[in-house]
């Protein structure tokens, strides 16, 4: 009987065995011959959430990503990757360009998702409506608290008129919101008037900005009571604050982590380079224990050792040589690319326009990059041709210098800098970003294709903005906007990145 009983055994999973290997010839088979819309083959898939590093194809069906294998797949449109870096779309939280111009050079520089976190927009509802299927790549604002400050003076509401014009693409210009906001930036607000202004945060709030742009640095005189309130406003509505410092100085970020920590609102620290200048091991070193205590704060950079802002704001009021440890020959004149004197500085201030700052030394930004929470930002200004560098090269910079020539920082960690940390940073106030900023099943397809032997940042300050080389394919929603390192014309998948507390 026991052999019998062996026999049967046996042929019972030899049956089974056949089953399984038909089940899984034909799910392999069926995988095989799926046609996906786009398939991207043989790249190096960097994904910084799962740590995947290694040679995968990818399937995108509908604006997401539908697969990652080691298996052959098709596609109704295939782009070849092999010997080029797959990672997920680069993602800058500091941008000051609005348009698409702007978008082109980041597009070049990998970026498939730019938001206006420092300052903000005004019209928040109108503006993101006009960016609607005009958009190269997707896009975002946070509340500008300078804007609803404004508005809540009775007596500049006859000023406000110059605000509301809006230009093709939805908003008004930078340098209008400099000008006119700059006005009151001494005004002492009432406690009627900071009411009016917390009521309105919370409708542009509603209407989709991410959080609140709070740059003190450009109203500097503002009541700290009345500062402080603003990010109690904050807290309230479970809205971060993104925050440039009253001054550039360790001081001014005491101030914002003593606020974030007692009023318990998420804090974001611009450009952390060029707000502590020297001091900026003293400044992370402040960041990471304020983290180590359960306050919510992070912080960001970019990889050039200029600023730039423009001459008419109150950064400029007099003491600004000693506040920023800086002479007139450190300022150059966008338009022309000149070093200013105390003449020309005296004259194009009263004009207006753009400066680039030469304040910083490359020890600083090494000390910032190598920190491992320090995300990169560009703080990239509207376009002009002379324009900061920062505005088209920041993220290829970071990959060429500080990665491949430099070697401060690894592949890996850089590409987490750019996209993961940023993602994660946010997706807690902004929805969307929970499926940006990694490579698997389900995320949005948000993809950054480049050649890590080659990529490199082309702008400077002497030549202008330029297109960044090495970047080869960004897919945005899973639409190629740049395909063998040329924009696609026509194209435009960008879409809105709104806050949580859109109605």
């Amino acid at each position: 009987m026991k052999p019998i009983q062996l026999q049967l055994k046996s042929t019972h999973f030899k049956v089974l065995y056949f089953m399984l290997l038909i089940f899984f010839s034909n799910s392999l088979f069926a995988q095989n011959n799926t046609k996906y819309d786009l398939v991207i083959i043989g790249g190096r898939v960097i994904d910084p959430a799962s740590k995947l590093d290694g040679i995968r194809n990818i399937g995108v069906n509908k604006g997401h990503i539908a697969v990652i294998t080691k298996q052959a797949i098709l596609g109704q449109t295939t782009i070849n990757a092999k010997g080029l870096v797959v990672a997920p779309g680069f993602i800058d939280m500091h941008v000051h360009g609005r348009t698409n111009k702007e978008q082109e050079f980041q597009l070049h520089d990998g970026l498939t998702t730019t938001l206006e976190l420092e300052w903000g927009v005004e019209n928040v509802g109108a503006w993101y409506e006009a960016r609607k299927s005009k958009a190269l790549i997707n896009y975002g604002a946070s509340v500008c608290w300078p804007f609803e400050r404004f508005k809540a003076i009775d007596k500049y509401k006859d000023s406000l008129n110059v605000l509301l014009k809006t230009t093709k693409d939805g908003s008004s210009s930078l340098e209008n919101l400099f000008n006119v906001i700059g006005s009151s930036y001494k005004e002492k607000l009432n406690a009627q008037e900071q009411k009016v202004v917390a009521l309105n945060i919370k409708n542009a709030l509603q209407e989709g900005g991410i959080g609140i742009g709070a740059p003190i640095g450009y109203l500097p005189k503002t009541d700290p009571e009345e500062f402080y309130q603003i990010f109690k406003v904050a807290s309230e509505n479970k809205a971060m604050i993104f925050s440039h410092v009253r001054e550039p100085n360790i001081i001014s970020i005491q101030e914002a982590i003593s606020n974030a920590a007692t009023s318990g609102a998420p804090l974001h620290l611009v450009h952390i380079n060029s707000m502590s200048l020297s001091h900026i091991e003293l400044a992370l070193d402040m960041i990471e224990n304020a983290k180590n205590k359960g306050i919510d704060v992070s912080t960001e950079m970019y990889p050039y050792t200029a600023a730039s802002t423009l001459l008419q704001s109150a950064i400029f009021n007099d003491g600004w040589q000693q506040r920023l440890d800086m002479d007139y020959k450190d300022l150059q004149w966008v338009l022309t690319g000149e070093r200013l004197t105390k003449e020309s500085f005296n004259k194009y201030r009263a004009t207006g326009g753009a400066v680039i700052m030469h304040m910083m030394q490359p020890a600083w930004l090494n000390k910032a990059i190598s920190n491992k929470s320090v995300m990169i930002a560009s703080d990239g200004m509207p376009y002009s041709q002379l324009a900061h560098p920062r505005t088209a090269g920041t993220f290829s910079r970071v990959l060429g210098k500080y990665v491949r020539e430099d070697k401060i920082i690894d592949l890996n960690t850089a590409i987490a800098k750019m996209t993961l940390l940023p993602a994660n940073r946010l997706a807690k106030i902004a929805p969307a970003m929970q499926n940006k900023g990694r490579l698997k099943v389900g995320a949005d397809a948000d993809i950054t294709i480049f050649d890590a032997y080659k990529i490199i940042d082309k702008a400077s300050f002497e030549t202008g903005l330029q297109f960044s080389a090495g970047v080869e394919y960004v897919v945005v929603n899973g639409v190629t906007v740049l395909k063998n390192g040329a924009t696609v014309e026509n194209t435009f998948p960008g879409v809105g990145v709104y806050g949580g507390l859109r109605k």
